[in-house]
């Protein structure tokens, strides 16, 4: 699973066929304290999230089948609002 918060949209007059009425987020990765990792990406929204929404990615081939039809030219997607992340320490 791959935690991060969307910080932004990108506006692209111009997609490849298969992306026509995606939205494209831009997604800051975060680690289980929630702090920034690397740098933001680009992720299609299969989920109606908003600037601000805690978000649950994945990438590749995942990214690719979240949405109809399957393999639509991306690398990462918005699967999930995230509620809450509790971390269990271990003993």
């Amino acid at each position: 699973m791959n935690l991060g918060r969307v910080i932004g949209t990108v506006v692209a007059s111009v997609k490849s066929e298969g992306l026509d009425g995606l939205r494209l987020l831009l997604v800051q990765p975060l680690d289980e304290q929630r702090r920034p990792v690397g740098r933001p990406i680009v992720s299609a929204d299969a989920v109606q999230a908003g600037p601000g929404d805690l978000v649950h990615t994945v990438a590749s081939r995942e990214a690719a089948l979240a949405f109809e039809p399957s393999f639509v030219p991306v690398d990462s997607a918005i699967v999930g609002i995230v509620d809450d992340v509790y971390v269990e320490v271990p003993a």
